[in-house]
């Protein structure tokens, strides 16, 4: 009687280790299943528009914490250059452009991955040094010939906003330059070598220390979407399908949004 018990207890201590051992083994193999479909890694590369510059710099610090594998590498510039780059070739992962009809003239070479999704808004500003020395009030006043203004080129999306507020406040002015991207038209203020130059808001916020941001209500008439999407050769699909999900993500919108963007 006592073998017998004894033989009943090493079975069951045998068929619970055998469950056991079989549960332990199950357990990792679906983590490691789990992590590696989800994983994320390699080199991203995102051609974005200057507009961006301070709040994806950000972005991406956040993302590469949040995916310790990935190492982004950022090219910024005019939306119409990036998306010229783009339809000639450039290998890069992400799109971020400021405008919808930038962003079509990658859509319609066949060169984006799906359809791209509005992110954020942006709307003009006058930027001024700061102090606004030249007491410059609105948009009419960019007019008189004695004030020097800086624009954006009218085929980037912030020299199309420009041209298109200014036909709503019917304010016809002649710049003395023409800036390939709004970093560049803001820089022109920031030197000294013109008294004003029309720019996102988001461009004036980050440059607050050295200029001034004047708001005009014509602005409401060109505010700017800005589209983001993955490319169709990206090279690291996984990680740009990763990045545009994440840019929409609360973390990343609300480093947007401190910097003056709009919800769309």
């Amino acid at each position: 009687m006592r073998k017998l018990l004894l033989g009943v207890a090493m079975a069951a201590v045998l068929t619970v280790a055998a469950c056991g051992d079989g549960d332990t083994n199950d357990a990792p193999a679906g983590s490691t299943a789990a992590a590696s479909s989800t994983a994320v890694t390699g080199k991203l590369t995102v051609l974005a528009a200057a507009s961006l510059t301070e709040t994806f710099n950000q972005i991406g610090k956040d993302f590469e914490t949040a995916n310790p594998g990935v190492d982004v590498t950022f090219s910024y510039g005019g939306s119409s250059g990036l998306a010229q780059q783009i339809n000639s070739g450039a290998p890069a992962d992400v799109f971020a452009a400021a405008s919808p009809a930038t962003m079509k003239t990658v859509t319609d070479a066949g060169n984006a991955n799906g359809e791209p999704v509005t992110f954020v808004k942006n709307q003009l500003v006058i930027a001024v040094p700061k102090a606004n020395p030249k007491n410059i009030k609105g948009l009419s006043d960019l007019a008189i010939p004695a004030i020097k203004v800086a624009l954006c080129a009218e085929q980037v999306p912030c020299g199309a906003a420009a041209k298109t507020a200014l036909a709503s406040a019917n304010v016809k002015i002649t710049p003395v330059t023409q800036e390939q991207d709004v970093k560049a038209a803001l820089s022109k203020v920031q030197l000294g070598e013109v008294d004003a130059a029309l720019v996102y808001r988001t461009d004036a916020n980050a440059a607050k220390n050295n200029v001034d941001a004047i708001e005009f209500p014509e602005s409401a008439s060109a505010i700017n979407n800005y589209p983001i999407v993955t490319l169709k050769d990206a090279p690291n699909p996984a990680a740009a399908t990763a990045f545009v999900t994440y840019v929409q993500s609360e973390p990343a919108m609300k480093v947007l949004t401190d910097a003056g963007f709009q919800k769309p």
